[in-house]
């Protein structure tokens, strides 16, 4: 899949561009750094509404080709390093969304996966209940 990306996309598009091809992952994505050294921001953008614009340092207009085989690593580096985003995978955990920075290296496939598995096992306990 490719994602376009440009000052005028909304948010909210490229995060539902994404989540079609890996239902159980979405990508949220910060502020841009209020600092002169470019430190990554913690303030989570919460309006996905807002232009891509708003949250990025490096204006760059292009594609991002994101193959299944790709790391979670690799895709929010090419978000950092090329398009001047701080992104960031998180991975559907029953009701939760679960940071991938201890499962990194795992490929975009992979935690896919593993929340289509935690969501079923959700599904598993919540039907025993009864």
């Amino acid at each position: 899949m490719k994602i376009v990306i440009n000052d005028k996309r909304k948010i909210y598009a490229i995060q539902k561009e994404f989540s079609s091809e890996f239902p159980f992952l979405k990508i949220q994505f910060f502020a841009k750094s209020n600092t002169s050294n470019g430190k990554s921001s913690t303030k989570i953008i919460k309006h996905s509404s807002k232009e891509i614009a708003e949250c990025r340092t490096q204006h760059n207009i292009g594609e991002i080709e994101i193959m299944p085989e790709m790391s979670v690593n690799s895709l929010e580096q090419i978000f950092r390093d090329i398009f001047g985003l701080h992104a960031e995978v998180l991975r559907k955990s029953g009701k939760a969304w679960l940071e991938t920075s201890v499962t990194g290296n795992w490929s975009l496939m992979e935690q896919n996966a593993e929340g289509m598995a935690l969501e079923k096992n959700e599904q598993k306990k919540s039907a025993s209940h009864f």
